[in-house]
């Protein structure tokens, strides 16, 4: 049973409105386990960076401007995830816009299987936070090099966080092991998860960080996230 665990970053939420894919990544799973192969691309979207998008993945039109078209990169990207299960955390956001580029490029939309992690941990804990980090705290995967999003540093999280999802980790599960594809669009299987080059900055003020910690200071162990943090 083959498995791409899979995340992309764009311009903004709507392809209908001009917005457009600027990262493709996944790993590949192989019966629940990872084999090493991912791919990684980033794509030049051939339009401007919203600062709202720039300030989720701080990729900058800047950066984008020398990297591949979807055009140019869409034959290797169907070959790798032609035929696998792909599992995606919120799947119709990353569908829509996959398809969207694929019909674009004039080839066929996406016919594979997709899981949806989101609305696998909505079913299992329902009312409770579903968020790739909130799931995160609830099984204790480590993402501190989270501090922007990245399409394969979340693909390697949401495989640990998938995992769980279907019943727990192996005892041997080690992602970026050996095997890993080095064709054009994919990366080293030595890659593992850095941390990005600065942390995004508070979106609160200094009145609104004091009014927090006094909220916090007073519920204590009362306050409802607390449950969710052991």
């Amino acid at each position: 049973m083959r498995e791409i665990v899979m995340d992309t970053e764009t311009t903004g939420f709507e392809p209908s409105e001009g917005h457009r894919l600027v990262e493709i990544g996944g790993v590949e799973l192989v019966n629940h386990m990872p084999t090493g192969r991912t791919y990684h691309q980033y794509i030049n979207p051939e339009r401007d960076m919203p600062e709202e998008a720039f300030n989720v993945h701080g990729l900058s039109a800047d950066f984008l401007r020398p990297q591949p078209k979807f055009n140019e990169i869409a034959d290797g990207f169907v070959e790798f995830f032609t035929g696998a299960t792909l599992v995606i955390h919120n799947a119709a956001f990353d569908m829509k816009f996959l398809n969207f580029e694929l019909e674009k490029s004039g080839r066929p939309k996406l016919e594979n299987k997709v899981i949806d992690t989101l609305a696998i941990a909505r079913r299992r804990f329902p009312g409770s936070p579903a968020s790739l980090d909130a799931l995160c705290r609830r099984f204790g995967i480590d993402n501190s090099s989270r501090t922007l999003h990245g399409a394969l540093l979340d693909s390697e999280i949401l495989a640990e966080v998938y995992l769980e999802l279907m019943g727990g980790r192996q005892p041997d599960l080690v992602l970026g092991g050996a095997g890993s594809s080095r064709n054009r669009g994919s990366v080293d299987s030595q890659w593992r998860p850095r941390p990005r080059p600065a942390p995004l900055p508070s979106r609160l003020s200094p009145d609104e960080a004091a009014a927090h910690a006094k909220l916090v200071e007073k519920l204590g162990e009362a306050a409802i996230w607390a449950r969710y943090d052991s």
